[in-house]
Order: C-alpha cells, then structure tokens, then sequence
C-alpha cells in the first residue's frame, strides 16, 4: 500500500531510516482501528536494511492523545477480548531489530504514551505533556502502561502517575527516565531528523545486539543475561564492522559501518 493511499497514517522510506505519522490531527491523532492496522500494515513494507524508524504525530499540537473516545463508546469487553491489533503494533515497536524512536510533538496520553512506551528511546518538544488518565474514565491502561512505566521510571512513581492519572510536563518526564531528550518547539523537526541520522551511523550488528541485550536482559537473571551478552558479543567479533570499527579507530577516521 502507498503511503498516499493510507487514510490515518503517513510513512516515509528515506534510506536507511522510516517515518511513520499517526495522521489525524482534527483529532489529535486518536487511535482508532483503522490508524493501527495501518501501521502495522506500513511496519510490513519498512525496507530491509532500515537502521531507525521515527513515529512521530502529524502537526504540532499532539503525538496521540489516546484512544478514540467515539470509537470507545462501542467498545464492550466482548469487542476487545483480543485487544491484537493494538497489542502487536506496540509489541513489534519494541522487538524491532533497528531503534525505534517516539517523536514527542505535544500530548502523548492513553494509548499514545503507551505506544512511546513501546518505543526504545523518547524525544519530546518542550511544550509536550505526558500522561496515563484512564482512571478519570473508569479503565486502566490496556496496551502495556501498567507493564512498561514502572520497567521505565520505578514501581512508585508509575502508581502515582497511574492511580492518579497525573499529566506531566517534558521535563518533569525527563527528570524521571521517561524521555531521553526534551528540546526546544522551534528546533524540534531539526532535532529528531539529526538523533535519526545519528543512529543511523551506528554500527547495525552492535545496535542490534545492544537492543535485544537490554530489552531481554531485563527479564533474566543476571547469568542468563550476561550469557546472552557473550553471545551478542561473539556475533560482533565476527561482524565485518568489528574490523572496520577497530580499523578506523587505529586509522583516525570515521567508520564506516554496513552491517553483515
């Protein structure tokens, strides 16, 4: 599918790095079925040597501000005993073998902060406000909220943030480890496109390894995630970037990674 034939989301291939826009800003981007099933349906086209992909929210007054409340009102627990769609987009966000990175431009509440949760780093504008308010309607996050913030920012503070569905400031949310970096309104398109070519200049081997090392380790024992870091650790020793990395290093130039 075209990126033009999408209806609620826009996606970008340049290169190495993907774009995805949650694409309803009438709405402030709300997550409605149709805006997830097209990104996963655009994360099934995304080029294979992709080194990043940024998800972001179309105009500047939101990343999502949560799930549809129209489209909530019909939804019943016989509706949602699946709940797939919404569960696998967050899932393959952070099982990707590349960075995923949540673009912050606005409100990132409900399923919107649950899907930046999803992500593997965070940058938010300074004019960002992040927050988990489902209790104010009688619900509790339903994609992994309860599950991602207290691995993120402690047991204590995800509860206060959760049980009294606080809405907090970016910097408030940098102080705590919820976002990576906060940056200026005025600099923040020019911020995300150089944190993307940043990443993209990484080594993909190691980026890949360092990935699965942190999100599995964090569920393992220490021996069995020192293990698995040895072997990550053995797959770069073999990696042709290995050598360039090293080759550059004693050669005083930039490496030049490309991967296996």
């Amino acid at each position: 599918m075209a990126s033009e034939a999408y209806r609620c989301i826009r996606f970008e291939q340049d290169g190495a790095k993907a774009y995805l826009w949650f694409n309803r800003p009438a709405v402030m981007n709300a997550l409605n079925r149709e805006l997830i099933e097209e990104a996963l349906d655009a994360l099934d086209r995304i080029a294979p040597d992709t080194r990043v992909l940024v998800v972001r929210g179309s105009g500047d007054r939101a990343f999502a501000a949560g799930a549809d409340l129209v489209e909530m009102q019909q939804r019943t627990m016989w509706t949602d005993l699946d709940f797939g769609p919404r569960r696998e987009l967050a899932r393959r966000l952070e099982s990707a073998p590349y960075p995923t990175v949540a673009a912050l431009n606005g409100v990132a509440l409900g399923g919107g902060l649950e899907l930046a949760l999803a992500c593997h780093l965070r940058i938010a504008s300074e004019n960002a406000k992040l927050g988990l308010p489902e209790t104010r309607l009688g619900i509790i996050p339903g994609n992994g909220g309860t599950a991602r913030l207290p691995r993120l920012i402690g047991k204590g503070r995800a509860l206060q943030m959760i049980l009294f569905a606080e809405i907090i400031d970016a910097r408030q949310a940098e102080s705590i480890g919820l976002v990576n970096w906060v940056v200026p309104a005025s600099e923040f398109d020019v911020r995300v496109n150089a944190l993307a070519d940043r990443i993209v200049n990484l080594a993909p081997v190691a980026t890949r390894a360092v990935l699965d090392c942190v999100n599995r380790g964090a569920d393992l024992t220490v021996d069995q995630a020192v293990e698995n870091e040895h072997r990550w650790f053995q797959i770069c020793l073999a990696s042709p970037d290995k050598q360039e990395g090293v080759s550059a290093f004693l050669e005083k130039r930039p490496a030049q990674f490309k991967g296996i």
